[in-house]
């Protein structure tokens, strides 16, 4: 009974994404393609950026987009859903348990921010001339998994956490700090003669993605070594996972 409710509440939000669809898009495609457009192509042309920077900011913009667009899937929805319309009562009306109801909004997001990732793909890949290798694409996909896993673990954990009347609090504090600390736009070993950023970056779980892909797709940068970049994202979505259930299970049942 608890795996076909968990199943049906699974394949409705689907099903809500898919008529939703021209949003969605927007959402996950419209800042991503931007920084390809300014910081690759006009930067570029003008001579302000170094030649082949498009292959550094590729990877880190589909880690950026698997993490975020899992992220926000759950954070602002979740905000609300919890506090003045408590639409999250309807949910926990479904035969399963209340942490089930939890891991299948992770579940849900980590899919979207899969498939915003895999998106960003041919967006990059018209605008940046690149070479992948192969043999890094398994890891690759790897990465991408553990990142919108990691996104979404974390959007539950930010959306339970964070009280409406702070929700103004959640772009200004975490979102935009997460996205310029997290080595999207540049490789983590370059930063050795800015040591105070290099270790803010070192605790953004963000720039493990970001590294891990830049280190299967262009091994030739510098980067942190792979078997790090998998590490560290797993240990972290154990974490928010678990301090994200904790916080569902208290505000749900309050």
């Amino acid at each position: 009974m608890s795996r076909r409710a968990f199943l049906a509440v699974l394949r409705r939000d689907i099903f809500v994404t898919g008529k939703e669809l021209p949003s969605f898009l927007a959402q996950v495609l419209v800042q991503p393609f931007f920084f390809l457009l300014v910081f690759v192509v006009v930067l570029g042309r003008g001579g302000f950026v170094a030649e082949g920077y498009g292959e550094i900011m590729l990877p880190g913009l589909i880690a950026l987009n698997a993490l975020f667009g899992a992220l926000q899937s759950v954070t602002l929805p979740l905000v609300f859903e919890l506090s003045w319309t408590r639409e999250i009562d309807d949910r926990l009306l479904a035969p399963m348990p209340v942490w089930a109801v939890a891991v299948e909004k992770i579940v849900f997001a980590g899919l979207r921010g899969l498939v915003a990732s895999l998106l960003m793909v041919p967006i990059g890949l018209l605008m940046v001339d690149v070479s992948w290798p192969a043999a890094g694409l398994p890891m690759a996909l790897l990465m991408v998994v553990l990142g919108s896993l990691l996104g979404a673990a974390m959007g539950l954990t930010i959306g339970t956490a964070v009280p409406p009347r702070r929700i103004n609090i959640l772009f200004a504090v975490i979102f935009t700090p997460l996205l310029f600390t997290g080595s999207v736009q540049y490789p983590w070993l370059t930063l050795a003669d800015l040591r105070w950023f290099q270790v803010l970056s070192a605790l953004n779980p963000l720039t493990y993605v970001s590294e891990g892909l830049r280190a299967v797709l262009v091994p030739d940068v510098p980067h942190i070594p792979v078997w790090i970049c998998v590490l560290v994202p797993v240990l972290a979505i154990v974490l928010f996972t678990l301090l994200g259930i904790r916080g569902f299970l208290r505000r749900a049942l309050d």
